[in-house]
């Protein structure tokens, strides 16, 4: 592509300057866990991350507006305008899965919300919870207090961020839930416009920002199966593996079996085959 400049790499996308107020961004098949990017790819898992951030960007755009522009013709890279991102990654639990869970177990409670005594890993919260993390150029994103991402927001910013983030989370969770998906958690990046509006970027309730549990499958008490990355996590872990680089291959059969679950993600939300996505990426915007 002679039309465009590499900017940056993350661990999924590549990012590329079209011009001034334009950016490319390319979802590869990479995947990482635990901060650290794996050696092994899994096949069309770029495409997903982009149709699913898509469809969830076409239907969130009357609560926060996106940067979206348009989906190319391979599936995987999305045109977006520029933004200046802000400080904090913007988590909303709905469930007590992960490192909420985690944090719970040591002191009831995560990024300093109290929360009620008793509950089990994967009991539904009695309301969706916003708690924010850092941003970390390496390593792992620490939790923020609501006072702590204030100041590096602001007051008046921060209220913004969580009004927006529990809003897309609470319709996103009752669209999934009409398709079988429970979404236990999520993650977004907002930043501003040029005339410093907040603006979703980045991906919307992918299987790599989002815990997706069948709901058929649900019972508090322990792990959940998923839709989602966290199969590779439990492949990792149980290697004894230390979390620093350079990360574990994977066998085919966590490979397969990956995909598999991140192309069912994507068709049961979008009620979209993979093939048609893959002939006209376009469908999901519709």
């Amino acid at each position: 592509m002679p039309e465009v400049v590499h900017v940056a790499s993350g661990k999924v996308r590549e990012l590329y300057a079209i011009d001034d107020e334009r950016l490319l961004l390319t979802a590869s098949d990479r995947i990482s866990v635990f901060d650290v990017v794996l050696p092994t790819e899994i096949p069309d898992k770029g495409r997903v991350l982009t149709g699913l951030s898509g469809f969830w960007f076409a239907r969130t755009k009357e609560i926060v507006p996106n940067h979206l522009l348009t989906i190319r013709d391979d599936g995987r890279s999305t045109e977006c305008r520029r933004l200046a991102m802000l400080p904090i990654e913007c988590v909303v639990r709905g469930y007590l899965s992960g490192s909420g869970w985690t944090s719970y177990r040591e002191s009831s409670e995560v990024c300093g919300i109290a929360l009620p005594e008793g509950l089990r890993e994967s009991d539904q919260l009695p309301e969706p919870i916003f708690t924010p993390t850092t941003k970390a150029a390496a390593g792992h994103d620490e939790p923020l207090t609501a006072d702590q991402a204030a100041e590096l927001v602001g007051d008046e910013r921060f209220a913004d961020l969580q009004r927006i983030s529990i809003e897309l989370y609470r319709t996103a969770a009752e669209i999934a839930a009409g398709k079988g998906i429970i979404i236990a958690d999520t993650k977004f990046e907002l930043g501003l416009d040029g005339s410093g509006a907040i603006v979703l970027g980045d991906e919307a309730f992918t299987p790599d920002s989002s815990r997706f549990w069948p709901a058929d499958e649900y019972e508090a008490g322990g792990p959940q199966p998923s839709f989602d990355k966290q199969f590779v996590r439990d492949y990792a872990e149980s290697l004894g593996w230390d979390k620093t680089p350079p990360g574990p291959e994977l066998p085919d059969d966590v490979v397969s079996g990956t995909r598999a679950r991140y192309l069912e993600a994507f068709e049961r939300i979008t009620d979209i085959s993979f093939d048609d996505y893959a002939a006209d990426p376009t469908t999901v915007l519709e």
